[in-house]
């Protein structure tokens, strides 16, 4: 056995060094070296040779010879397999390094259920997911982030589909349609800038929880690192499009609270903060875990707290009543303290009917001055508790609360559950259920009510079932919805059709809703997009090759691939490949697949590597390009679109 393949196999018995496939992970490797950790320098020291390679004895004593080993296991021919000798023939290294391994590069997160590679976690250093994930040179990143070409312009009302001809405006210039937009969040944010440029009251996000939970149609599997980083870039873009008062409100559960809240203090800002509301989204009990889960934090920051105010609620008239037949009708007692004390609102106050003295509770004053007290008194405002014994209260009427509101608690359980919005949904698409975590419609009508006014934008870049925009239409608001999945047209685009039709679910009722009004639905053109799903969606080697040979022809490859393809490339990359997958199977993982999956999906790894990711959709600089082949009726809704 050659040195190379005895040092492979032995850090290959340590299980922090091996991935789910069993092949070893260099970058844990390194990790370890840089610690000096004492498990690995016992592994080295184990094999006679193997320590006399990397250990210097002096006096007795052996030393650790870091250099040396990490410039051992860094040459590029170190893991000599058919997955590293590919990358290398089809020039994924350059200067002898590996790529991701030159400084200059930084991280990009082009895909909503993308995978940061590496970590400091165990579990993060287990996952080789390369898949949603590039390094990019930064001066390459600009471009990744530009407006995008527009396409597959659709109007929807209650009389069916019909074409774009051109977009509505308000005298100002805003575009005034509700809009669809199918494409990754992250560069649909950002092409949509020019128009929407703090222009955005409300956004509403119910991103991927990091909960591992394989039901949910995201990859819901990022680590704590990773799921920052993917929502950092995210909330960057959507703080630009925000109003001076608008507002964000962003779900989350345990798994990421703190950590978001954190974030959410650097990107908006501490004095920003509005509240974390904590949203009852179960009421069963949970008897298969130790603790059965109830809520959810639903994190709320204003874009300039100076600007912003929550709007009212209603009042909840059970509270209301009137014992003593107050001629001016039902009222609540309400304590006369206050906080933020002030001199000359501090002073006695006694009781008429026994005669006691009270002073504002230690840390707080009364809410009137002296003089507006005894106002008050006289107009027999003020009461002394139920029996006339107590410390005084002021008598708040029902007309004056039902035209001031109540302003919003933090505890919300009475605006739906999670079981209340799947049976809503099932309801509109024939008892299927068709979305495993929608919200329910009154959850929306509450963050709608307090943060809009008619007509105000709101926006929901993860618009999963669509309860953001089918609440929004209800409510009479303008909304912008994005979604990267498939399903984007047969679940939100299907049940906004059923809501401009006048479905009777969900809030409908109390809104008095009764149908009408129409949505744009349109796309960001793909360029390497199409050929990242049709890598996703191939099921055999020999339909990759196939793929690779027209990215070849008529893809945008990274700068340093040989698009060649060199003979010996292929026979390494079929190496890799394995039978093809049983007809009439079809896992919703392909590591369900056995070695097939996995020989498959190492396969995709290496081909999703190749492409320039910041060619995946067709910039709108690129438009007149005939290489696009952008029709003459999508360059004009686009020059209409970007108001050119």
């Amino acid at each position: 056995m050659s040195f190379h393949s005895q040092l492979i196999d032995l850090l290959k018995t340590d299980p922090r060094f091996v991935d789910d496939d069993g092949e070893l992970i260099l970058a844990a490797v390194q990790n370890a070296a840089w610690k000096i950790d004492h498990d690995l320098i016992k592994l080295l020291l184990s094999k006679k040779e193997i320590k006399a390679k990397f250990f210097d004895e002096i006096e007795g004593h052996w030393i650790f010879n870091i250099n040396t080993f990490l410039e051992y296991i860094s040459q590029k021919n170190f893991l000599d397999n058919s997955y590293t000798r590919f990358r290398n023939r089809i020039g994924l290294t350059i200067g002898e390094k590996y790529l991701r391994e030159r400084g200059e590069v930084a991280l990009a997160w082009p895909y909503k259920d993308g995978y940061l590679e590496g970590g400091q976690t165990k579990e993060e250093e287990k996952r080789r997911e390369i898949f949603f994930n590039e390094v990019l040179a930064q001066d390459e990143i600009n471009r990744l982030l530009d407006p995008k070409v527009l396409t597959r312009f659709t109007r929807y009302t209650a009389k069916g589909k019909e074409k774009v001809t051109d977009f509505r405006r308000d005298e100002n210039g805003v575009m005034r349609e509700n809009l669809i937009l199918k494409g990754n969040n992250l560069l649909a944010l950002h092409t949509l800038k020019t128009q929407f440029r703090g222009r955005v009251k409300l956004i509403y996000i119910d991103p991927p929880y990091n909960t591992g939970n394989d039901d949910f149609k995201y990859n819901d599997n990022f680590r704590h690192s990773s799921w920052l980083t993917f929502t950092k870039n995210r909330l960057e873009i959507a703080k630009v499009l925000l109003r001076e008062d608008g507002v964000i409100f962003v779900n989350c559960d345990d798994n990421e609270q703190a950590y978001l809240k954190i974030l959410m203090d650097e990107e908006f800002g501490q004095e920003n903060f509005v509240a974390n509301f904590i949203w009852n989204h179960r009421k069963s009990s949970q008897n298969d875990i130790d603790v059965s889960l109830s809520h959810n934090y639903i994190l709320c920051y204003a874009r300039n707290r100076q600007h912003f105010k929550l709007n009212p609620l209603g009042i909840d008239e059970g509270k209301f009543g009137n014992p003593d037949n107050d001629p001016k009708g039902d009222w609540v007692a309400d304590p006369m303290d206050a906080p933020n004390i002030r001199p000359n609102l501090t002073y006695e106050i006694e009781n008429p009917n026994t005669g006691e003295k009270f002073l504002p509770p230690e840390g707080r004053c009364w809410r009137f001055t002296k003089e507006k007290y005894q106002e008050a008194f006289a107009e027999g405002r003020i009461i002394f508790g139920k029996t006339g014994k107590g410390r005084p209260q002021y008598k708040r009427y029902k007309f004056e609360a039902e035209a001031r509101g109540t302003n919003p608690f933090t505890i919300w359980d009475d605006v739906g559950t999670a079981t209340e919005a799947t049976k809503d949904l099932m309801k509109l698409f024939a008892s299927k259920q068709v979305f495993s975590t929608p919200k329910p419609e009154r959850l929306l009508e509450r963050i709608v009510h307090v943060s809009t006014n008619l007509n105000d934008i709101i926006l929901d870049f993860f618009i999963g079932s669509g309860t953001t925009a089918a609440v929004a239409h209800k409510m009479g608001r303008q909304y912008i919805g994005i979604e990267q999945m498939d399903y984007i047209e047969t679940i939100p685009v299907e049940r906004l059709k059923k809501v401009i039709a006048g479905e009777q679910g969900g809030i409908s009722k109390s809104v008095n809703w009764q149908g009408g009004g129409d949505f744009i639905y349109c796309e960001l053109m793909k360029y390497n997009e199409a050929f990242m799903e049709r890598i996703q969606a191939a099921r055999t080697s020999e339909e990759l090759v196939k793929i690779w040979r027209e990215m070849a022809e008529n893809s945008f490859l990274n700068w340093y691939i040989n698009p060649k393809m060199p003979e010996e490339a292929i026979k390494d990359f079929e190496a890799l490949g394995t039978p093809t997958v049983p007809d009439g199977t079809n896992p919703p993982n392909p590591k369900d697949w056995g070695e097939a999956g996995r020989g498959l999906e190492k396969q995709k790894h290496l081909l999703a590597e190749l492409l320039d990711k910041n060619q995946l959709y067709v910039n709108l600089s690129e438009i007149d390009d005939a290489q696009f082949k952008v029709s003459k009726e999508d360059k004009a809704l686009n020059r209409k679109f970007y108001g050119e």
